[in-house]
């Protein structure tokens, strides 16, 4: 099959003025060429895209594909990573990941916690504030953990997230209002263990294809996961371990239900961290997680399930063309 693939490249926006924190969800072109290389290696043509604008200047312009995978973080807006699904929806093109809705949904990280909650899913307790004079309302107890309500990649997590007071809670706020322009999350602190999840199917059939653990080292910044512990050198701030036992089998199911709650697709990734008493809670979901080999989350917990990258993208694809079996009889068919 012909198989674009959609992404933004952290490169092309550096240079165009943005931050690197502002580029910090994108991707690098070691990231890309490695999909390309796995699909090729499938038999597939993969095609190089990029981002949003690049999708509609090629779609107008009357080209098509049999399928994309798409990888497109988008840049502006609470509904960015939608984007480029909804426009492959509109011309009727199938899409590896999740679509629009459960883009849009799940980078709200409020609107995720209420539709898992809905579904029985631990999580926890939280409000959200738009405006600094909201948090002498919060009737939540300390210590309490704030993060912006649509950021990545740990953007907005660092050492002063957590807060233990009043003092605390105004000036982290503020700060997150002014900084990012966005809704801030404010949820009662886990104090527990930190797990990441690997997730790859869809609906009944999805299944977990991994678990490890976020164990801090001693140079770990703050009491969360944040920017600053997974950019450049962090092999020194923590250590992401393979993880077995109740805790982690528990993580494991509390992933699967906000996967299926959520109706992500395909393949991803949950962050789960549990409380004083070791009971896993959901913190959010990557229906988009990275994909460079051997740096990020999913495909280090591959690496540790004995997959090899090529199978963790044909692991994707199976999932995908499940989804699609039209797809599939017409790739049988050309073979």
């Amino acid at each position: 099959m012909r198989i674009g693939v959609t992404y933004d490249l952290r490169a092309d926006y550096l240079a165009m003025g943005y931050s690197e924190e502002d580029t910090a969800e994108f991707d690098s072109d070691v990231t890309i060429a490695a999909i390309c290389e796995a699909l090729a290696g499938m038999g597939h043509e993969p095609v190089r895209i990029g981002g949003i604008r690049k999708l509609a200047e090629r779609l107008v312009a009357g080209e098509r594909w049999d399928a994309v995978f798409n990888f497109c973080e988008g840049l502006k807006g609470m509904a960015r990573e939608a984007q480029a699904p909804a426009l492959l929806e509109a011309y009727d093109i199938p899409y590896v990941f999740s679509d629009p809705l459960t883009l849009a949904l799940s980078l709200d990280k409020s609107m995720a916690k209420r539709v898992v909650r809905d579904h029985g899913v631990p999580t926890a307790d939280f409000v959200v504030i738009e405006r600094i004079e909201e948090v002498a309302a919060i009737p939540l107890s300390y210590p309490l953990f704030l993060k912006p309500v649509a950021e990545g990649s740990g953007k907005g997590v660092d050492a002063h997230s957590k807060v233990d007071d009043a003092a605390g809670l105004k000036r982290v706020a503020a700060s997150l209002l002014a900084r990012f322009r966005q809704p801030v999350l404010v949820e009662t602190f886990l104090s527990g263990r930190e797990f990441t999840v690997g997730i790859i199917g869809t609906g009944g059939e999805a299944e977990v294809l991994g678990v490890t653990e976020i164990v801090p080292k001693e140079k770990f910044v703050g009491a969360g996961y944040g920017l600053a512990n997974k950019e450049t050198g962090w092999e020194d701030k923590v250590a992401i371990v393979p993880v077995n036992g109740t805790e982690a089998k528990t993580a494991g199911e509390v992933a699967l239900g906000a996967w299926r709650a959520l109706r992500c697709r395909d393949g991803g990734r949950i962050d789960i961290r549990c409380d004083a008493m070791g009971k896993p809670h959901f913190i959010e979901v990557n229906p988009l997680a990275g994909l460079r080999p051997a740096h990020s989350d999913l495909c280090l917990i591959a690496d540790y399930a004995g997959l090899s990258y090529q199978d963790l993208i044909g692991r994707i694809m199976a999932a995908f063309l499940k989804r699609h079996p039209e797809l599939e009889a017409r790739g049988r068919a050309a073979a």
